[in-house]
């Protein structure tokens, strides 16, 4: 599930190099934490939040696990 977060979320930005998703799990959760150039913060979240409602609508949707998944924008310094 990472790698295809990873794809989704490097084929949307301008800075890909900069783009850094950890993955932590507990109690049944799966927290994605991405981490994002300033500049590439917005066009992951999009407008009014639509873009990233998307993503984590695919990510549960492709989940086969039964876990909850969780996807987080963090910003570079």
């Amino acid at each position: 599930m990472k790698h295809f977060l990873d794809y989704v979320v490097r084929s949307l930005v301008d800075n890909p190099d900069d783009v850094d998703i950890s993955e932590t799990a507990k109690d049944g959760e799966t927290v994605y934490r991405v981490s994002l150039h300033p500049e590439d913060v917005g066009l992951v979240i999009g407008k009014g939040g639509r873009t990233i409602s998307a993503i984590r609508s695919l990510i549960n949707t492709a989940n086969k696990t039964g876990d909850h998944l969780a996807v987080e924008i963090v910003e570079n310094a």
